[in-house]
């Protein structure tokens, strides 16, 4: 008798809910956000997402924990850092420099206050 194969269990969060938890906080630290949820006919390789606090401009490519950066997704975030653009490349294992990053603003306007 065969025994059936187990179905595999990914390995954390899907890209999917991953930008959902890094959307939800944003959101919640007041940040405004945007996603283009349908690519196919935009310009390869562009962030997943921006998100906007001003004075703060934010970029940020969401891959899974094993999920490939494409060439074309890889020059984008080369060429926002090397304009100054704030640009990051997260995973889910990065939640807290997620949130570091985030907050970053914060706490710079408390410091001067």
């Amino acid at each position: 008798m065969t025994r059936p194969r187990p179905t595999p269990q990914p390995k954390g969060p899907t890209e999917r809910q991953f930008q959902g938890m890094v959307v939800a906080m944003a959101k919640a630290l007041g940040w405004l956000c945007y996603h283009t949820y349908d690519a196919r006919r935009c310009e390869p390789g562009f962030p997943d997402l921006v998100m906007l606090r001003p004075p703060r401009l934010v970029f940020a490519e969401l891959k899974t924990a094993r999920g490939r950066v494409k060439a074309a997704q890889q020059t984008w975030l080369d060429a926002l850092r090397a304009a100054g653009a704030e640009a990051y490349l997260w995973r889910p294992g990065d939640a807290d420099e997620v949130e570091a990053a985030l907050r970053a603003h914060q706490l710079e306007l408390r410091e001067s206050e």
